[in-house]
């Protein structure tokens, strides 16, 4: 009993210092955050009324908006925020809702985040055109930085996106257990748009292209963490993150912890057992519970958490190459964050 009251502790002081660690940086940019935010409003502002209706409703909730951060601390880091900087951050913002909106479809997902989706609340036709009108949005943002690189940063990164949720559909169709495969989807569908936030926010400013280079570079690993990271989740009972333990493995998603587990078991039996179970997909939800216990178990979890590990200290490495100020401790602070996160 004193063991589970010590952890539970832990684990609220961990949800402390990282919810105040993503406040903090938030707070030194709630300015230039507002200033962003009133640009969407505005440019998602519309005379139909049902539209007006789905946007406000979902506007409600925007969660902690890293991907704008990334945009606003990138200029912050190499020089200063401008319109152009505030126009790149609302263009990609609003395109990643619009992939969330459109992956509820697909997901046929009722709740994100203990929150109803769009589908939900209207219907996957309303969603789809809510979807559309956001990316149409996001390319008009885009165009108001003045600047065809970001236009072309948000079409590619468009395609990008889309690409990664065709991978990942055609992983689970595979049934696919190959790391290689799974870290080629998370990159275009994770970490390609947090690459394009920094080169969009660097871009901005005089930043050379080499300090972008490496800045991007950041970026990757960064968003590479943050999917191994959701993926975690998974394994994991919590009502904060929103979706239900194997919720991944219903839908024939495997992920790191699970890839690892399954490829590296030394006892032939189990781990044909739990082979042969990926491969006939349509689990039970006595099936998944085996599944999770056995990635726990033969260590998957650990393995995704020293992957991220790995990755921070390759980071830090790249963020030497950087100028130093207060606004590179935060891309650091940002990197700690994302592995500690609960949400």
């Amino acid at each position: 009993m004193e063991k589970n009251g010590k952890q539970a502790f832990r684990i609220v002081l961990i949800r402390i210092m990282s919810n105040t660690t993503i406040e903090k940086i938030r707070h030194r940019l709630g300015d230039e955050l507002a200033a962003m935010n009133d640009i969407i409003r505005t440019s998602l502002s519309t005379s139909d009324p049902l539209m007006g209706r789905v946007v406000d409703q979902y506007l409600r909730t925007k969660g902690k908006q890293i991907r704008p951060l990334l945009v606003l601390l990138s200029a912050r880091l190499f020089g200063a925020i401008n319109d152009s900087t505030l126009h790149a951050a609302a263009s990609l913002e609003m395109l990643h809702n619009a992939t969330l909106i459109h992956d509820d479809v697909v997901d046929n997902a009722d709740y994100r985040r203990q929150t109803p989706t769009i589908n939900k609340d209207f219907d996957n036709r309303i969603a789809v055109l809510v979807g559309d009108f956001f990316v149409s949005t996001a390319l008009q943002e885009a165009i108001k930085t003045k600047d065809m690189k970001a236009v072309v940063s948000v079409a590619e990164l468009g395609k990008e996106l889309s690409l990664g949720e065709i991978d990942q559909i055609s992983n689970a169709r595979d049934r696919s257990i190959d790391e290689d495969r799974y870290f080629d989807v998370i990159g275009k569908k994770t970490a390609s748009l947090f690459m394009k936030c920094v080169k969009m926010g660097s871009e901005t400013t005089d930043a050379s292209d080499i300090q972008i280079g490496c800045l991007v570079e950041f970026a990757r690993l960064l968003g590479l963490c943050f999917q191994i990271k959701d993926d975690i989740f998974d394994y994991f009972d919590d009502e904060e993150v929103g979706k239900p333990t194997g919720n991944d493995l219903r839908e024939n998603k495997v992920s790191l912890p699970l890839i690892y587990a399954v490829n590296s078991d030394s006892d032939d039996k189990t781990g044909e057992k739990m082979r042969a179970l990926l491969i006939r997909g349509e689990l039970s939800e006595d099936e998944i519970s085996a599944l999770i216990g056995f990635a726990k178990e033969k260590g998957g979890i650990d393995y995704a958490y020293s992957v991220m590990e790995r990755m921070r200290g390759e980071a830090e490495e790249i963020l030497q190459k950087l100028p130093a100020n207060e606004w590179r401790d935060c891309f650091a602070d940002l990197f700690d964050f994302t592995i500690r996160r609960h949400s």
